[in-house]
C-alpha cells in the first residue's frame, strides 16, 4: 500500500533560529527550504500528489497556491526538478490530480481534457487522474431512478464520459504518464456501476473520489460491490482516504494507494491531537506570537491588556519550555507560564492536564526523527508555521511508520509486505509498468456509458 502526499507547497526553512525567530536574510524559499522529503532522510512517503487547482487555480478566477513564477517554473523544470525528487533521500513518484474539491460548487469542471492532459504530460508526472465531478451524498438505497439521485447520476455520466474522452486523448496524444480513471458514485452499486464502466474503457488503474466523508464501514461496503465486478489486474486507489488501521483489509479489496493531508494537518489544524507517536498523540503546547493571534490583538487594541503584559508573558512562557527540556525546572512551573498567558487568548479552554501529559512524557525526546532530534522540545510549540509544518512533517514520519508496520501485518496480499528501498523510480511504482502507446493503441474503448 503506497501513501501520497497531497502538495500544497509546504516548506520549513533550515536557516530559521528559534530563538531569535529570524531568518538567513540572503534565504530564497524555493532554492533554500524544504520538502519533507528533504528534511527527512527516509521519505514519510511514496510519492505526491500534485492538483491542477492547487497550481493554476481555477479557470475563470480563482487563484491557487503557487505564485506566478513557481507555476512558470514547475511548468519549464518539470515536477522531478521542481520538487528536487533527486535530492531526497528515497525515489519517489507523481499523481497529477484536477482537484474537484475546488469546483464541487460548480455545474461542470472547469477545465476542458486537453488542458488537464497538457499539465500533467508538460510536468513530466509519473500518473495523471482524468477529469471528475465530485458526488459527496451517500445514500445506499437510493436507485437511479430516485428523483434525490438526479444530480448525482448527472455528476456521474459528466465523469464518466470525461474519462472515455481522456482515456481517447491519451492514445491520440502518446502522453508520457499512466492514465487513471475516477469513480464517483453514492452508493456500492453506483460505485461498482463506475467501475464497470471504467474496466471497459481500459482503465486497469482506478481512483474512488467522494469517499472523504464516509466512514469505514461504508467505504468497506462499496469495495466489497467493486469487489464482483473488478477485474483481477484492476488496482485502487482512495482519493482523500487515511485510515492507517484498516491498510490490510483496503489491501485485501484490491487496493494499492491513498492520499491524504491529514497526518500533516492535524499538527496545527486538529484541538488535541497534534503530535503523533507509535502508540498515542499529544496536545502541542500552545505559545502564539503576540502580535500574530487574533484574539489577543483585539484585547490589546480595545484595551482591555497591555501589550507589554503580554509580550511578558509569552517570553516567559518559552523561556521556562526550554529550561525544562534542558532539565533545569521541573512540569510545574512551565504549566502555569503556559496557562497564565493562556488566559489572555483563549481563557475559555483549559488544556492543563493535556500540557502535563505532553511535558512529562517528553515523546520528542524517543522520536529519532531528523527533525525532533535537531529541534527537541520546539517541535511540540504550537506557534508560527515553521513549527507547526515541523510538526506536520514529523506526523507524517510517524504515519508513515505504522504504515509499513500495516503492511507487514497484511497477510492477504503479501506483496504488500516490507520491502528494501527500491533501486530505480520504476521499481517503486505504486502501479504496474504503464502500456505503452502500442499497446494502448490496441485497447478497444467502446462509447455506452451505463453499466449492464
Amino acid at each position: 500500500m503506497k501513501f501520497f502526499f497531497p502538495d500544497s507547497q509546504d516548506q520549513v526553512d533550515p536557516s530559521f533560529d528559534f530563538v531569535s525567530e529570524e531568518r538567513d536574510p540572503f534565504r530564497v524559499r524555493q532554492r533554500d527550504d524544504l520538502y519533507a522529503h528533504e528534511a527527512l532522510t527516509q521519505a514519510p512517503f511514496d510519492g505526491l500528489l500534485v492538483s491542477k487547482s492547487i497550481v493554476d487555480g481555477q479557470a475563470g478566477g480563482g487563484t491557487g497556491k503557487y505564485t506566478a513564477a513557481q507555476r512558470h517554473r514547475l511548468y519549464r523544470e518539470g515536477a522531478a526538478r521542481f520538487f528536487r525528487l533527486d535530492r531526497g533521500h528515497t525515489p519517489l513518484e507523481i499523481i497529477g490530480d484536477c482537484g474537484a474539491f475546488s469546483y464541487v460548487a460548480e455545474e461542470f469542471p472547469p477545465y476542458t481534457v486537453d488542458e488537464v492532459i497538457d499539465f500533467y504530460d508538460g510536468c513530466g508526472f509519473n500518473y495523471g487522474i482524468a477529469v471528475d465531478h465530485i458526488i459527496l451524498q451517500y445514500d445506499p438505497i437510493a436507485t437511479r431512478t430516485d428523483d434525490r439521485a438526479a444530480e448525482w447520476l448527472r455528476r456521474q455520466d459528466i465523469t464518466l464520459e470525461l474519462a472515455q474522452d481522456f482515456w481517447t486523448r491519451c492514445i491520440d496524444r502518446k502522453v508520457r504518464f499512466a492514465p487513471v480513471g475516477v469513480a464517483q458514485g453514492w452508493s456500492p452499486a453506483s460505485y461498482a456501476d463506475a467501475v464497470v464502466v471504467l474496466q471497459r474503457i481500459g482503465y486497469r488503474r482506478i481512483a474512488l473520489g467522494g469517499m472523504v466523508p464516509l466512514k469505514t464501514v461504508e467505504i468497506l461496503a462499496c469495495l466489497r460491490a467493486i469487489d464482483d465486478v473488478r477485474d483481477p489486474s484492476t488496482q485502487l486507489h482512495l482519493l482523500g482516504v487515511s485510515r492507517c488501521d484498516d491498510v490490510p483489509t483496503f489491501a485485501s479489496h484490491g487496493v494499492t494507494s491513498f492520499d491524504s493531508t491529514s497526518p500533516f494537518r492535524q499538527a496545527f489544524k486538529d484541538d488535541r491531537d497534534n503530535y503523533y507517536t507509535a502508540s498515542r498523540t499529544y496536545v502541542a503546547l500552545r505559545v502564539p506570537q503576540v502580535d500574530g493571534n487574533t484574539k489577543l490583538k483585539t484585547r490589546i487594541r480595545s484595551g482591555e491588556i497591555s501589550q507589554g503584559q503580554a509580550m511578558a508573558l509569552e517570553r516567559t512562557a518559552l523561556s521556562r519550555l526550554r529550561q525544562f527540556d534542558a532539565n533545569e525546572i521541573d512540569v510545574d512551573p512551565v504549566v502555569d507560564a503556559l496557562l497564565e498567558y493562556s488566559a489572555l487568548w483563549d481563557g475559555k479552554t483549559d488544556r492543563g492536564a493535556q500540557y502535563r501529559a505532553t511535558l512529562s512524557d517528553r515523546p520528542w525526546r524517543d522520536c529519532p526523527c531528523d527533525l525532533c532530534t535537531s529541534v527537541g522540545i520546539e517541535i511540540v510549540i504550537f506557534r508560527g508555521s515553521e513549527r507547526n509544518k515541523r510538526r506536520g512533517f514529523h506526523n507524517l514520519y510517524v504515519f508513515e511508520q505504522r504504515l509499513r508496520e500495516q503492511r507487514g501485518r497484511n497477510t492477504e496480499c503479501p506483496q504488500l509486505g516490507v520491502l528494501p528501498a527500491p533501486a530505480s523510480r520504476q521499481e517503486n511504482s505504486v502501479f504496474p509498468p504503464s502500456k505503452s502507446s502500442k499497446d494502448m493503441d490496441a485497447v478497444s474503448t467502446p462509447s455506452p456509458w451505463t453499466a449492464s
